[in-house]
Parts: C-alpha cells; sequence; structure tokens
C-alpha cells in the first residue's frame, strides 16, 4: 500500500488558489455594485409605457402616457405594462451577462 504524504505543511499550490479565489470574489463584488448603479429601459406601445431597471433588476421608475390613461383601455395598458416589464429584465439580465461574463470566466489554474 503506497503512503500518503504527511499533510501539515503549508502549500503553496493551495495559498494560490485561494489568493485567486478571493480576488475573483472581489471582483465579482465590484462588478455587483457597478451593476446596481446601471440602469436600462424597457418600453412598449410605442414609448408610451416605460421601465426603467437596475443592472441588479430592480425597476426603478414606471411611466405612462397620459393619453394612453384617458384612453381608458385597461386590458391594453395590462398588456403593456408586462411587455415594457419583461423587456427591461431582460435588458438588465443581458446586461449582467454582459459585465459578469468575463468573470464568470475565468477558471482557476489548479
Amino acid at each position: 500500500m503506497a503512503k500518503r504524504p504527511k499533510s501539515g505543511g503549508s502549500t503553496r499550490g493551495g495559498q494560490g488558489v485561494m489568493q485567486q479565489i478571493q480576488q475573483l470574489q472581489e471582483q465579482m463584488i465590484k462588478a455587483q455594485e457597478a451593476l446596481a448603479e446601471e440602469q436600462v429601459t424597457g418600453s412598449a406601445g410605442g414609448g408610451a409605457v416605460k421601465v426603467v431597471v437596475t443592472g441588479d433588476q430592480r425597476v426603478l421608475s414606471v411611466s405612462v402616457d397620459q393619453a394612453l390613461i384617458e384612453d381608458g383601455d385597461v386590458e391594453l395598458i395590462q398588456d403593456l405594462f408586462l411587455t415594457a416589464i419583461n423587456q427591461g429584465l431582460e435588458q438588465s439580465r443581458s446586461l449582467a451577462e454582459e459585465r459578469m461574463g468575463p468573470l464568470a470566466g475565468q477558471g482557476l489554474t489548479f
């Protein structure tokens, strides 16, 4: 039976990996903080409904053209809200993927 090396001594390789992990975590935190500051806008109905969403998928504001409200078509307004919100969220996810992708793609060298 083969003998295993004694553990207990520090290994440079292990420390290097831990440093890489810590650096990656710090970079990801900074990227997430930056995403929270970025904004995208989803719109529907030719801009009659607009939704502003942050890069971390928080809806900041919703605006509706007064003419759309005066028209009074509730189902149309609801559909436009859903479309604008979903578009804003999709743009936010794409932004997050674009910003975080390089970090997620960094492989750790063992």
